[in-house]
């Protein structure tokens, strides 16, 4: 039997975990203005992973940055811990978190209508908008 492969991850301040359990099914690059400001970064990357495959420890607080999009963050340190959407059963998880680096490069980017003219997207898919 394979085991699956864990990752674990944490807020800035520790107040929050986050827990993987297998691969996520994509690994997007948003370059969305929500993102942008949510990261106060160019852009964010995000792991979307079944839900029944992440466990948060530790409170968060929600907020809806679309009709049916909530985006989780530490209550202490403001650090973006998971987006879910309403009747979607997938949660996106900012790469930023986890404790290991190089776990989850991005597959494409999105809303690259935002994008920084800097930005490298070293051979990645580009949508102007959302997903594919």
């Amino acid at each position: 039997m394979n085991a699956q492969p864990i990752h674990e991850g944490r807020c800035a301040c520790g107040s929050v975990r986050v827990r993987v359990s297998g691969e996520p099914k994509e690994v997007n690059l948003c370059h969305c203005m929500t993102c942008r400001r949510i990261h106060g970064a160019p852009f964010g990357v995000y792991a979307i992973f079944p839900r029944d495959a992440v466990e948060v420890s530790g409170d968060t607080v929600a907020w809806a940055s679309s009709a049916t999009g909530k985006r989780h963050h530490c209550p202490a340190c403001g650090s973006p811990v998971f987006l879910a959407f309403d009747g979607v059963d997938e949660i996106e998880v900012p790469t930023g978190l986890f404790d290991e680096t190089g776990l989850y490069p991005p597959q494409y980017e999105i809303w690259c209508k935002s994008a920084e003219p800097w930005h490298d997207a070293q051979g990645r898919r580009r949508f102007a908008r959302g997903a594919p």
